[in-house]
């Protein structure tokens, strides 16, 4: 970053007073504090792959019938397509220092970037709420484990969830709520720490698998089922497609977290480290647990809780389930928490601060009741499939705007400028042409989800949407694309009017 970047921090501070109160409040406001190093970023990724959630994606490639090289190698393909990505929706909120809800205001107006906000908040309401049913549930194991005597307080229910249940919910929902209401410094320590200690448990239990089995036990060709060498390249193309569908919706609000980044250099570095390499170690690692499991008890398992309950010794079990509860603990504040905080604040910046917004998302996954659309595997499929069909579409329109229309230059003042004068203002505070290229691209990704035959295209919906949404904005906003800056660096300096 040039050297001049802290005089534009300081210029975008002085200029606060003249934000509208209607577009911001200090949450979201351009930081100050781009203090997150390249080591920050690692560990949000870390926090974000080492989950149960991660390693179930990972594990059910088996389901497809692919070897145990096959499925490394589309866990490799994805995660590098997620990798670019990542870095390519960085830089407008780390330019600018705001979050992805203000930098959607851009192409969808001030106001209009309410639509993708409330999207991609209530995206995260749903699975926030099924995050901590899932840590809550592991809890649940592990006092079970140590107190059999609380098994009579899973006999009865109310609303579909046992009295441990929801003593165990209540325990996980109040834990997050904690670490997230000391505020970003409090989640970036946690993240820090969350994402390496999986690490320690997920080695552990590969190399109690291997001690077990024996090097002989470990098969790199396992295949749950035979394949021709048509479906196998089908099956890796869609094994692919499923990495990049499952980290799409913390890839949509990744300008959350690269806001606080130090420079786009350490952005990139962190992206490296912790999506390629630090993904290719843990689907080794994955892989071995996997296929370790059909020598050791003769079934694939692909379930993490059910393997580590399987190790034999309470204390090795109830430390296994601690930690990997942490570490799904860490994917739902960064992926689920923060994201619906800073989406929610935006509609409401006087009324509704990063917090308020936070605790709406967690109050809302309460009453969604994630359990009981956990347990209907139909009704939860959909509930994805439609979710997905709006993720790739924004995430088109904002790339599209950015680095086509926009050219790769962010005015700021004008992010915050609730007037007609501004230059995001367009229509009453909407961009009609954003829009209009979000409705098509949503209604034809909806289509395929509740088509039966095209169920095989719905696990491209991400790709599909992308590739129309920014398609369609580009050739909607065509005339109004900028000037290319005289700079390679497009600082706010350069844009700022003072």
């Amino acid at each position: 970053m040039p050297k001049h970047s802290n005089v534009t921090r300081a210029s975008a501070s002085e200029a606060y007073a003249r934000y509208s109160p209607r577009l911001c409040n200090e949450d979201l406001a351009p930081t100050r504090n781009q203090n997150w190093t390249w080591y920050n970023i690692f560990s949000f990724w870390m926090s974000d792959v080492h989950s149960m959630g991660g390693y179930v994606v990972a594990a059910s490639f088996f389901t497809l019938g692919l070897a145990s090289w096959q499925v490394l190698l589309c866990l490799l393909a994805g995660i590098c397509i997620v990798q670019l990505c990542a870095n390519l929706v960085a830089k407008p909120s780390q330019m600018a220092g705001v979050p992805y809800a203000v930098i959607c205001r851009q192409a969808f107006g001030v106001f209009g970037a309410n639509i993708p906000a409330v999207i991609r908040g209530l995206i995260a309401f749903a699975w926030y709420g099924i995050q901590t049913y899932l840590a809550a549930n592991a809890l649940m194991l592990v006092l079970l484990k140590f107190f059999p005597a609380l098994a009579s307080l899973t006999q009865s229910g109310w609303l579909g969830l046992s009295p441990l249940g929801w003593i165990c919910f209540d325990v996980m929902w109040l834990l997050q709520a904690m670490v997230f209401w000391h505020g970003m410094s409090a989640i970036k320590r946690f993240i820090d720490v969350a994402g390496p200690a999986v690490y320690v448990v997920m080695v552990a239990l590969a190399g109690w698998i291997v001690y077990k089995t024996g090097f002989d036990g470990i098969s790199f060709t396992l295949a749950s089922k035979s394949l021709s060498a048509g479906e196998q390249t089908w099956q890796m193309i869609t094994a692919t497609a499923l990495v990049v569908s499952y980290f799409s919706g913390p890839l949509l609000n990744f300008g959350d977290f690269s806001r606080y980044g130090k420079s786009m250099g350490d952005i990139r570095r962190g992206n490296r480290w912790g999506l390629p390499f630090n993904f290719l170690l843990f689907s080794v690692v994955t892989v071995v647990i996997v296929s370790g499991t059909q020598s050791l008890f003769g079934r694939m398992i692909t379930d993490p809780i059910e393997t580590v309950s399987m190790v034999g010794n309470d204390l090795a079990v109830a430390i296994g389930l601690l930690t990997m509860i942490t570490a799904t603990i860490g994917i739902n504040i960064v992926a689920n928490f923060v994201s619906p905080a800073f989406d929610f604040s935006n509609c409401s910046p006087q009324k509704i601060s990063f917090r308020a917004g936070g605790m709406i998302a967690a109050v809302g996954s309460v009453l969604l009741t994630p359990w009981n659309l956990f347990q209907s595997p139909k009704l939860i499929h959909y509930t994805l499939d439609v979710l997905g069909a709006f993720i790739g579409p924004l995430f088109g329109i904002l790339l599209a705007d950015f680095y086509l229309i926009k050219r790769s230059q962010v005015f700021v003042d004008d992010l915050f400028d609730a007037t007609p004068q501004g230059r995001y203002w367009y229509r009453g505070g909407f961009n009609p042409k954003a829009i209009a290229a979000l409705v098509p691209a949503v209604a034809i990704g909806l289509i395929i989800s509740f088509t039966p035959s095209l169920h095989a295209a719905a696990n491209f919906s991400w790709f599909i949407g992308a590739a129309l949404g920014a398609g369609c904005y580009r050739w909607l906003a065509r005339n109004e694309r900028a000037a290319a800056p005289a700079a390679s660096y497009s600082v706010r300096v350069a844009v700022q009017k003072e």
